[in-house]
C-alpha cells in the first residue's frame, strides 16, 4: 500500500511517501480502506520526537481516520466489508476496572491511533473492531474524520470534567484550531456565551459564524484586559486552555471569584506559572482532561446526524502534500482540520 511514513524525527522533510505491506489483521480487528485522515497537533509533536518516548519506525501518523471496511476478522460482528465507517481514535485494554466502566481513556494501557501504532496518512489502517463506528450519512468522509479527536475531546473538557451550565461565559484560547473551532461549537450548544481568542481577524470573524458571541484578537488587545472589558471585570466562568505555558497566567486571572480552568495540551511550552494563594483565595479549580470515552464519542456524533454540530474543514490536500498540511499546521495558517486523502 501507499502510506506517508517517518524514518526519522525532524521537519516535515522526513515525512516520506513510500511502499508498505498492507497491515494484517487479527480475529478482532479490522482493515479499513483510508477515505480522508484529518491532521492533528500531536501528528506535528511525534513527528519532531517527544522526549522519553520512543516510536517504530518507519512510523504511520495520522489520528483522525475515515474509511470503507475492507475485511474483518473471524470474531467480528459489529461491522461488515463495504461500511462506510470513522474510527474512534483512543485504543485501550476494554478489560480494566476503567474501560468497564466507561471511562477507556483512563486505561492504563491507552494508545491512540497514530501514536505508537501506525495511523492514517495511508491507504488502509487497522483498528480494534470496537474502535469502528458508523459515519454519518450526511457528512462527507473528509468531513467525517474531522471529528473525532478535537469534537471528543472538547467535550469531555467542557461536559464531563467542568459541567458547562447555560448562561455561564467560556474563553476559548485559538478559536482557528480544531479543538478551538468544536469548542465554539460545543460552549454554544450547552448555552453558554462564548468569548474566543485568535490571532487574525479573518479567524475571529469565522468563529463568530461558528456562534461566538464575543472575539478578541490578541496580536492587537491583551486577551486579558479585553476579557475584563468584555466581562465588566467580573471574569469568565470557564477556560478552555490548550495552549501552555504562553497563556496560562493570564487564563488563570481571566477566571471569575470559583471559577474553572480545562486544560488538555500545552503547544506553547510546559511550565504554566501559579501564585498558589490567587489559587485558593480564589476558590479557583484547575482541571486536567485527556482525550474522552468512546461513550462520549458515539454522544458527539449524534449532534452531527442533526446538524447541531458541524465539521470544520479548512482544506483537503493528496496524501503526497503531507509535508505541507504540517506546515500549515506548525504556521496556524488554517482554521479547522486540514485533511488528507490517499
Amino acid at each position: 500500500m501507499k502510506a506517508v511514513v517517518i524514518n526519522k524525527h525532524g521537519g516535515p522533510e522526513v515525512l516520506e511517501l513510500t511502499e508498505l505491506p498492507d497491515p494484517i489483521i487479527n480475529e478482532n480487528e479490522v482493515l479499513v480502506r483510508v477515505k480522508a485522515c484529518a491532521l492533528n497537533h500531536l501528528d506535528v509533536w511525534v513527528r519532531r520526537g517527544l522526549k522519553g518516548v520512543e516510536f517504530p519506525m518507519p512510523h504511520v501518523l495520522g489520528c483522525d481516520i475515515a474509511g470503507v471496511v475492507e475485511s474483518v476478522g473471524r470474531l467480528v460482528k459489529n461491522t461488515r466489508p463495504g461500511d462506510e465507517v470513522l474510527l474512534s481514535p483512543g485504543v485501550s485494554c476494554m478489560h480494566c476496572e476503567y474501560c468497564l466502566s466507561e471511562r477507556d481513556n483512563q486505561c492504563a494501557s491507552y494508545d491512540i491511533l497514530g501514536y505508537r501504532a501506525n495511523g492514517g496518512y495511508a491507504e488502509y489502517v487497522k483498528a480494534p473492531s470496537v474502535n469502528v463506528l458508523p459515519k454519518p450519512k450526511n457528512l462527507s468522509f473528509e468531513e467525517a474524520s474531522s471529528i473525532p479527536l478535537v469534537f471528543l475531546t472538547a467535550w469531555h473538557m467542557l461536559v464531563e470534567r467542568v459541567n458547562l451550565r447555560p448562561g455561564e461565559t467560556l474563553l476559548v484560547h485559538a478559536a482557528g484550531s480544531g479543538v478551538g473551532s468544536a469548542a465554539i461549537q460545543i460552549g454554544k450548544l450547552l448555552g453558554a456565551r462564548v468569548i474566543a481568542t485568535a490571532g487574525a481577524n479573518a479567524k475571529l470573524d469565522k468563529a463568530r459564524s461558528l456562534g461566538a458571541d464575543e472575539t478578541i484578537n490578541y496580536e492587537t488587545e491583551d486577551f486579558l484586559d479585553a476579557v475584563r472589558r468584555l466581562t465588566g471585570k467580573r471574569g469568565v466562568d470557564v477556560v478552555f486552555e490548550h495552549t501552555g505555558e504562553g497563556t496560562w497566567d493570564k487564563s488563570i486571572r481571566s477566571l471569575t471569584r470559583g471559577g474553572r480552568l480545562v486544560t488538555c495540551g500545552a503547544t506553547s511550552g510546559f511550565n504554566g506559572k501559579l501564585d498558589i494563594r490567587y489559587l485558593f483565595s480564589r476558590q479557583i479549580s484547575l482541571v486536567g482532561s485527556y482525550m474522552g470515552s468512546k461513550k462520549e464519542l458515539i454522544e458527539v456524533i449524534k449532534f452531527f446526524e442533526d446538524g447541531r454540530l458541524k465539521p470544520v474543514v479548512d482544506r483537503v490536500l493528496a496524501l503526497e502534500q503531507a509535508a505541507d498540511a504540517h506546515r500549515a499546521i506548525e504556521d496556524r495558517a488554517q482554521f479547522g482540520k486540514v485533511v488528507l486523502t490517499p
